[in-house]
């Protein structure tokens, strides 16, 4: 009786703790193309409104091949550049971005700051993170959640590495598997996150490319990944 009482508690806590993992995506925000067009020919860039949600989407589903159908997908999206973009375009972006979610089967929240992405990530349980992804803007020091929405080639929000100690560290899993897939993240990025949370940040030494994302392939590094 014993055993068979220890054995369902053991399973029963199994299966807790595999309902309990998360798998956080954060997601920046497109450019405007008033602003981009505004640019040399050469430094044109972000000319596809979905580019960051694709590669959201492309990323669930290896996430739900590696870690099965049910991996609970948490989905954190700057809404206020899709708005913008939206508003540009004549098109409902946010709409469709909720559509997705729906049809994914994925929890998404909407933020607007680098402080309230912050606290999305902050909101999720103890040790329920097991991978983390972020694709946006980005430079060596910070995720830029808006780029060239309001203003040509600037940024209103973003989370800067001297923020990242706001993150709650105990929200990760053990041995849970970050990656950016921003432009220059690993060049110092990566160092400050590991030093704060105590977790390595795959990161690029460069610039990221997102023209492969069209073609069902996450964005790849035009340097090299570092930790």
């Amino acid at each position: 009786m014993r055993i068979l009482l220890l054995c369902l508690t053991l399973g029963l806590a199994a299966s807790m703790t595999a309902k309990a993992e998360e798998h956080v995506i954060l997601c920046g925000g497109p450019s405007l193309p008033k602003w981009e067009n505004l640019r040399v020919d050469g430094e044109r860039h972000d000319q596809w409104w979905a580019n960051f949600i694709r590669a959201s989407t492309l990323r669930m589903v290896e996430i739900r091949r590696a870690y099965g159908k049910d991996a609970k997908l948490v989905w954190i999206v700057y809404k206020d550049g899709y708005i913008l973009r939206g508003r540009e375009d004549g098109k409902p972006y946010t709409t469709w971005i909720n559509e997705q979610a729906a049809k994914r089967n994925c929890q998404l929240i909407w933020v607007n700051t680098g402080s309230e992405a912050i606290r999305a990530l902050n909101s999720r349980p103890t040790r329920s993170v097991r991978t983390f992804d972020y694709f946006g803007h980005s430079n060596r020091h910070c995720f830029m959640l808006d780029y060239g929405s309001e203003v040509m080639a600037v940024c209103k929000a973003w989370i800067h590495e001297n923020d990242i100690h706001k993150v709650r560290r105990n929200i990760f899993a053990e041995h849970a598997i970050c990656q950016s897939y921003g432009c220059h993240s690993g060049e110092s990025m990566s160092a400050f996150w590991n030093k704060s949370l105590g977790i390595r940040l795959i990161g690029a030494n460069g610039k990221t490319d997102y023209a492969v994302v069209g073609q069902g392939r996450l964005p790849t590094a035009s340097g090299r990944w570092v930790r």
